[in-house]
């Protein structure tokens, strides 16, 4: 399903501000998987996503998707193809439209839009349907203000507007960072369900390493732009904490204890 070859990425190129992001990055991912993606702040993870929704351009390789060649697609193209939710709960919405006009928006995506009116008797029952699922109560709450509801709330609906159109892959930015425990838990458990039943190809960052671990069938592991580790099957499953802490000590060079991944 994605195909990421040979990728690299330098900011600001030539000046004493110089950062190499993304140095030679090889990844394959097949249809269906559910990779985690851990390392330390600056390693190149959210660069990588980046890479791959189109915000950044890519200065050398390729990335293909569904056998595609999306490198030099532009980002407005790729929207209909990638599901992306952020770490931050207030983006990916709009706090001032309603409900269930987010859900319309996120339901003509890449799709012909029209002047009819914005949204339906028929899209609302649908809407109301998918709303249900999340077990929030926010089926009753069509005509609500986005802006109003929860963090834990808006995130729910964030990942259900970036898969409702079951995206070729689904990009999950440390989408329960800024949440409570309790409240991220509950997100993960949606993510969880949605990605299991509509078989999404999924990439998700997270600095948690028990969520890395529990979630998903393979874990990646950057560092310095570049994947160090690659863990899937049985070695992921008989993963423990310890064993992740250790393998990052020894590519971070003893760095590792300053890095926020230690939180975790």
């Amino acid at each position: 399903m994605l195909e990421i070859r040979d990728v690299h990425k330098t900011f600001n190129a030539g000046t004493i501000n110089e950062k190499k992001a993304l140095s030679g990055v090889n990844l394959t991912l097949n249809d269906g998987d559910f990779v985690t993606v851990i390392g330390g702040n600056g390693a190149g993870k959210s660069t990588l996503l980046n890479m791959i929704t189109g915000v950044y351009p890519v200065d050398k390789g390729s990335i293909i998707l569904d056998g595609n060649d999306i490198t030099k697609l532009p980002e407005h193209k790729r929207a209909k193809l990638l599901g992306r939710v952020f770490q931050d709960p207030m983006t990916g919405t709009s706090a001032g439209m309603q409900i269930d006009e987010n859900l319309a928006i996120a339901a003509r995506r890449g799709k012909f839009r029209s002047l009819l009116p914005g949204v339906t008797k028929k899209e609302r029952e649908e809407f109301k349907t998918l709303l249900k699922k999340l077990d929030l109560g926010l089926e009753n709450r069509l005509s609500s203000k986005v802006g109003l509801l929860s963090g834990g709330q808006r995130q729910a609906v964030t990942l259900l507007m970036a898969s409702m159109q079951n995206p070729k892959l689904l990009l999950l930015d440390e989408h329960t960072a800024a949440l409570d425990p309790q409240t991220a838990a509950k997100v993960l458990a949606l993510t969880e369900e949605i990605v299991s039943e509509a078989k999404i190809t999924t990439l998700m960052i997270t600095h948690n390493m028990k969520d890395a671990i529990r979630l998903g069938n393979r874990l990646i592991m950057m560092n310095n732009g570049q994947i160090i580790y690659d863990i899937s099957g049985e070695e992921k499953k008989n993963l423990k904490v310890s064993d992740l802490m250790e393998l990052f000590a020894k590519a971070s060079s003893g760095e590792f204890a300053n890095d926020r991944m230690l939180l975790s």
